[in-house]
């Protein structure tokens, strides 16, 4: 009676190796990289082999795993649940295969596929989740599939939310503080993106990348920050409370700022409001519009032999203001790069400071607007002609301002 024949398609299954006993043969390049996922799935390792690359033999002499240093004999086998078959030895190879089949062992092949009872999957991981694929003999395009759903996974443009009990008001929820960067959507975190994709609410900034509000699914509420209703409250007390209403309602809720959450984004302020409640809160991190603007106008904050050091500071309240913090008279001594968020309004008075304590007047101003958006605008100006030149080409904010002889490294501004 003829063997029927055998299908060409994998059975796909996850093995819980944690506590086994996992045989490698071999312990050269295919071992290497094989190794520490075996590792880190806790199996309990045998390696046989007379010799091994050096981080092989940097993981043995670690204690990750037993180290017998000989060729393969019959019976090494006995007692594993899997094995990896990856000597330089055919005949070795073809032996251990063969006990592996009588002791119905899943064995990989390096040298064979066709003569493997088990195929390794090209693997990746995002967030917990471990993506494998097989597509047969073909392990590029494994491998070339696994990276395109791990990107997608890790950049959120592949969405996949995690599934929880939504709505229920019985515990509180949680609360992701996200930097999105200075405008374009291409620049938010990959991992601020991948949370924006897991979220129920989003309170967003005016200010933060409104592009990908664009791409949410619809179910997911977006609550402009600048309409909430304010009532008896401070602007930032009712976007506290409105934080804590929905994580309380068991919602997963992001909060999108532009820039990063801590440079002038009052994102400590929420942090403790949330603290305050009970309420865990990850803060991720976002590229600040202090370094990106500059660098999206052709701007280097430092640059050799021309400044060896930026300072960043808020001109949102004007230097003669008793709120202001800013100590203008010392920052017009510094040699190197002055950055300015929040100056639009108050750029003539700042000039007319710095100018007043010992900045020269001929000191080189760009101003950018809407930086790194479709809408970017940069005016070039000296600190005795910014103010005036601020108000004529009717800059509004958002605008970074750059002070300082940076601002003439670069090629031409063009526009």
């Amino acid at each position: 009676m003829a063997e029927p024949a055998r299908s060409e398609s994998a059975y796909p299954v996850g093995l819980r190796l944690s506590g086994r006993r996992v045989v490698v043969l071999g312990a050269g390049q295919v071992a290497q990289r094989r190794l520490p996922a075996l590792v880190a799935a806790g199996a309990d390792v045998l390696l046989i082999s007379p010799s091994a690359t050096p981080s092989v033999e940097a993981m043995a002499e670690a204690g990750e795993f037993r180290w017998e240093r000989r060729r393969y004999r019959d019976g090494d086998l006995d007692g594993a649940w899997y094995a990896l078959i990856s000597t330089d030895d055919p005949a070795a190879n073809e032996a251990a295969s063969a006990e592996a089949e009588a002791r119905r062992v899943w064995a990989v092949r390096s040298d064979d596929a066709d003569a493997a009872t088990a195929w390794t999957p090209a693997t990746g991981r995002s967030e917990g989740v471990t993506v494998a694929v097989l597509t047969g003999r073909d392990p590029r395009r494994s491998a070339a599939v696994r990276d395109a759903v791990v990107e997608g996974l890790r950049d959120g443009s592949l969405a996949a939310p995690r599934y929880r009990a939504r709505d229920t008001g019985t515990g509180p929820g949680s609360v992701a503080l996200v930097g999105g960067g200075p405008g374009d959507p291409d620049l938010i975190t990959v991992r601020g993106r991948r949370l924006l994709a897991e979220a129920d609410v989003v309170i967003a900034d005016r200010l933060g990348p409104r592009d990908l509000l664009d791409e949410l699914p619809p179910h997911v509420e977006v609550i402009d920050a600048a309409k909430i209703p304010y009532g008896r409250f401070m602007a930032q007390e009712a976007i506290n409370n409105a934080l804590v209403e929905h994580a309380r309602a068991g919602k997963t809720v992001v909060r999108l700022k532009g820039g990063d959450p801590f440079v002038f984004g009052r994102g400590m302020e929420e942090v403790q409001a949330l603290a305050e409640q009970g309420i865990p809160c990850t803060v991720v991190p976002g590229i600040s519009s202090t370094i990106s603007v500059p660098a999206a106008a052709g701007i280097p904050v430092t640059h050799r032999g021309v400044a060896h050091e930026f300072t960043v500071a808020s001109g949102h309240v004007a230097p003669d203001d008793a709120r202001s913090l800013v100590d203008w008279a010392a920052l017009a001594k510094l040699r190197g790069t002055l950055v300015l968020l929040m100056s639009v309004e108050n750029i003539g008075a700042i000039a007319a400071t710095l100018i007043h304590h010992g900045r020269p007047a001929g000191t080189p101003v760009a101003v950018v607007q809407e930086g790194t958006t479709a809408a970017q605008r940069r005016i070039d100006a000296t600190l005795a002609t910014a103010g005036e030149r601020v108000k004529a080409e009717g800059i509004r904010p958002p605008a970074v301002i750059v002070i300082g002889e940076v601002v003439t490294v670069g090629p031409e501004p063009r526009g």
